[in-house]
């Protein structure tokens, strides 16, 4: 009978051994965000915030003991470009984590402690706890008052032209090289609305890229230099 020299059998292996998959807990996926630059916070499924980092408490105004165990939208009040009252006890994201949809980044004007109410571009990131199967939906805010603002600024510029215009004489000659396409007119109708690149780019279906390739199309065909300067010649010669 041979002896044994010692060699592993192939189940003995340690390149045959599996090696565990570890997860992230719930509690280092709250430590995960404190650092975060960007106000993030953490709710369940039933909407209750159970994590609320120091961006947050200087964004929102509230400490992190004011908001633990409540509801985010009777917290916030969140509402949409349109007024409309979207944090309520339906949310629509909490809608989509039920039926495992997409959740796109959108803008929410929601309120702070102070009363006052501000700005903020929301994107969300759903976890899945290991354990238990419960999920947790993570919100990342950020400040757009200054992006706002450009956009409010750009409609009164909008508005103001449409009124010079129809003061205007009649029957002036257009500079417009080529007819636009339906397309290129959706665009500068919904610039002229005030929406940004990336709202207007998800609404029509297309990318950026493209976006942007229709725009430096528009440009030539009005003789403009810049999207603004587009709205504006638009309006002027009633493509809008």
């Amino acid at each position: 009978m041979m002896a044994d020299h010692g060699q592993s059998s192939p189940a003995e292996s340690p390149a045959k051994k599996a090696i565990p998959r570890r997860m992230m807990s719930e509690r280092e996926l709250f430590a995960l965000f404190e650092g975060a630059s960007d106000a993030a916070f953490v709710v369940t499924e039933r909407g209750e915030i159970c994590s609320w980092n120091a961006a947050a408490e200087r964004l929102f105004g509230y400490r992190q003991s004011d908001v633990l165990h409540k509801s985010c939208y009777k917290l916030l009040e969140g509402r949409d470009t349109l007024g409309v009252l979207t944090c309520t006890e339906n949310c629509p994201v909490r809608e989509c984590v039920a039926k495992n949809a997409e959740i796109p980044t959108f803008d929410l004007e929601g309120k702070i402690r102070s009363g006052r109410r501000v700005w903020v571009s929301l994107s969300t990131l759903v976890y899945e706890n290991p354990l238990n199967g419960r999920h947790l939906i993570v919100h990342m805010a950020r400040d757009i008052a200054e992006r706002k603002r450009d956009e409010r600024v750009l409609r009164q510029m909008v508005h103001a032209s449409k009124r010079i215009h129809s003061m205007l004489t009649e029957g002036a000659e257009t500079n417009c090289i080529s007819p636009m396409s339906e397309q290129e007119t959706e665009i500068l109708r919904l610039f002229a609305e005030g929406k940004n690149s990336t709202t207007i780019a998800r609404h029509l279906g297309i990318t950026l890229q493209t976006l942007r390739n229709h725009l430096h199309h528009v440009n030539q065909k009005l003789g403009t230099h810049n999207r603004l300067e587009a709205v504006m010649q638009a309006v002027r010669q009633q493509l809008l």
